[in-house]
C-alpha cells in the first residue's frame, strides 16, 4: 500500500501488493499523515489481488501498528473509499466493510467512480469543518 498525499486531505492509497514492496515505508507514510493532526479521507481504486494472503509476521504488524494509532485513526480518518464501478462487487463489498470497520475504526465507504469518490471525500471533510 503506498499513498500520495498530494492532493491532502484526499489521500489515495494503491493496495496492489509489488514483490519486495516496503511495509514499513507504508506505516510511516500513514504515521506522517496522522501527525498532520486535520482529518483526511483515504480513497483507492485498488484492491489487493483476491489471492493475496498477507503473512502472519505482516498482520501482527499490521495489528500492533493499528492498536498504537487507534485514538488517532478514529479522530482522523474520516472513510476510507474504494472505487469499485461494478454495482455487483460493490455489493460484495458490504459484510467486508462491517468487518474493516470494526479493526480500523473508520468506515469502509464505496463509490462508483473516482470522481464519486472525491465528491463524498469533500463532502465528508465539509461536515467534519475541514471544507
Amino acid at each position: 500500500m503506498s499513498m500520495n498525499s498530494a492532493d491532502f486531505p484526499l489521500v489515495w492509497m494503491n493496495l496492489a501488493q509489488q514483490p519486495g514492496h516496503d511495509h514499513e515505508q507504508d506505516f510511516s507514510e500513514f504515521e506522517s499523515n496522522l501527525q498532520r493532526e486535520e482529518p483526511f479521507v483515504l480513497l483507492t481504486d485498488t484492491v489487493p489481488a483476491e489471492d493475496h494472503e498477507h503473512s502472519a509476521e505482516e498482520k501482527k504488524r499490521t495489528a500492533l501498528w493499528m492498536k498504537q494509532h487507534k485514538q488517532a485513526l478514529r479522530k482522523l480518518v474520516l472513510a476510507m473509499i474504494v472505487v469499485e464501478p461494478n454495482a455487483a462487487k460493490r455489493m460484495g463489498f458490504k459484510p467486508f466493510a462491517v468487518v474493516f470497520a470494526k479493526f480500523w475504526g473508520y468506515p469502509l465507504l464505496l463509490a462508483g467512480s473516482r470522481e464519486q469518490a472525491e465528491t463524498m471525500a469533500r463532502d465528508l471533510l465539509a461536515r467534519n469543518g475541514q471544507g
